[in-house]
């Protein structure tokens, strides 16, 4: 690379043309090992007003639709199936938990998680087997990929919202709510009845 603006035209060539997100390693291979992280950084910025941004989605980077333009495609794009409240279940556990064996999952859920639940999570491209468990009879076990970050808008895990952000949007079962009031009061609602 002959300079600083050949350097940045080249690397917003190659994401303007990948197919899939790249990571930072991928980027300088393809541009024969320059150092890209300035590059990326003063791109970024430049989208940063602009219809599409350039984002970093679970270290590897790509271009998205402005997140108040993104209501202009909808219409263009095929309508997907809706998770079942198993596989939800499950994508949140594997999430908040990874990695995390199919029994782990069961005994977080409390329920028997049928095989096609998973399958249906890793053919979305959310959730991928992350190795084996080093315990009797090495369990798969699963954690979620880029495409899962990069779906929900996430730079990393650690945005995923906690359980106050939870609560507060109204995500969490009232009945969850609930008891963890109760636990944490140590009060029985019985109580209250038994003394009138």
């Amino acid at each position: 690379m002959n300079g600083p603006d050949t350097l940045l035209r080249a690397v917003e060539a190659t994401l303007f043309a990948a197919t899939e997100p790249m990571s930072v390693e991928a980027i300088s291979t393809h541009l024969g090992g320059a150092d890209v992280r300035a590059a990326l950084a003063e791109l970024a910025a430049f989208y940063g007003p602009r219809g599409i941004h350039l984002v970093e989605r679970g270290k590897r980077w790509h271009f998205q639709t402005a997140p108040d333009l993104a209501h202009l495609l909808r219409r263009d794009h095929e309508v997907a199936r809706k998770l079942s409240r198993a596989a939800t279940e499950c994508l949140a556990i594997i999430a908040y938990h990874e990695p995390v064996s199919r029994a782990e999952i069961e005994a977080i859920r409390g329920v028997q998680t049928a095989k096609g639940t998973v399958d249906v999570l890793m053919e979305a491209g959310w959730v991928r087997i992350a190795g084996r468990r080093e315990v009797p009879g090495r369990p798969v076990i699963y954690a979620t990929t880029p495409a899962f970050l990069a779906h929900f808008g996430l730079a990393s895990r650690r945005d995923l919202p906690g359980i106050d952000e939870l609560r507060a949007t109204g995500l969490l079962d009232p009945v969850d709510v609930a008891f963890d009031a109760l636990i944490a009061g140590g009060d029985d609602p019985a109580d209250d009845l038994s003394d009138k």
